[in-house]
């Protein structure tokens, strides 16, 4: 008989790490612990982002708990689709105009055409979703495109150097996830099975630096009479620190 879809061990896709080993009620604890990663941003994403990425994130977060401690077929499904519809709301409101299609235009078109995307992408999911990891971590190729266009127009060493951060904590993040997929053999062989739990830290920590460059970007395109500027909390010197955007409103000329 086909197993129930909320049942433990349901989903198509499993990860490296060793189902049950320390506790009984929870299948990849070390995942499942990490998952819970995404809830930090909540408390450290900038103000504009805190009413929906800064709710979509943290219910990431939620679903990938629920996802790792059951390895359930519907767990796995709403992980995914969580961060499909987090990655549609960015998009919606935050994806600059000139970049838009030549058939739109103006940014309530590019909801319509944001969002029936994001329906049908949400029905093909149900087809294989052990492609749909594989189809979500593609489009950070797009974004990463996108960063690199603006960056060509940018002088602005602090966000080179943003970008440049984000790209790393990417990296290393994107080899965490394929040597927990690909080479989980000899991952099991060394007894060191958690690189999907690293991918959870990485990533986020990724996206820290992903969401004050959105802003900035944003801005520049959308609030012309502020200048942006990055900067790191407590300091630019300090080994571990929090970007943020501030905003100086230039002096009117007499």
């Amino acid at each position: 008989t086909m197993p129930s879809i909320f049942s433990y061990q349901s989903a198509e896709v499993d990860w490296c790490e060793t189902n049950f080993e320390r506790s009984k009620f929870i299948a990849e604890y070390y995942n499942t612990v990490n998952g819970t990663t995404l809830f930090s941003l909540l408390l450290l994403t900038p103000l504009k982002f805190l009413v929906l990425e800064g709710l979509s994130l943290p219910l990431a977060g939620v679903f990938s708990t629920y996802f790792h401690m059951t390895l359930s077929y519907v767990g796995q499904l709403l992980d995914e689709l969580s961060i499909l519809w987090a990655l549609a709301v960015a998009y919606s409101f935050w994806y600059p105009k000139i970049y838009f299609p030549r058939c739109i235009k103006s940014r309530k078109q590019f909801f319509w055409l944001s969002g029936v995307t994001t329906v049908i992408s949400t029905f093909l999911s149900f087809i294989k979703p052990s492609v749909n990891a594989y189809a979500l971590n593609g489009i950070a190729f797009h974004l990463l495109y996108l960063v690199w266009r603006e960056l060509k127009k940018c002088d602005d060493k602090r966000v080179h150097r943003m970008a440049a951060v984000m790209v790393i904590w990417w990296l290393l993040a994107i080899t965490s996830w394929i040597s927990d997929r690909w080479l989980c053999g000899l991952w099991q062989a060394v007894n060191f099975p958690y690189f999907h739990s690293f991918w959870h830290v990485l990533i986020a920590m990724s996206l820290l630096y992903c969401c004050p460059l959105v802003i900035y970007f944003d801005v520049l395109y959308e609030m012309p009479s502020f200048k942006p500027k990055l900067g790191y909390w407590p300091s630019d010197s300090w080994p571990v620190v929090v970007p943020y955007v501030a905003l100086e409103e230039p002096h009117k000329q007499c």
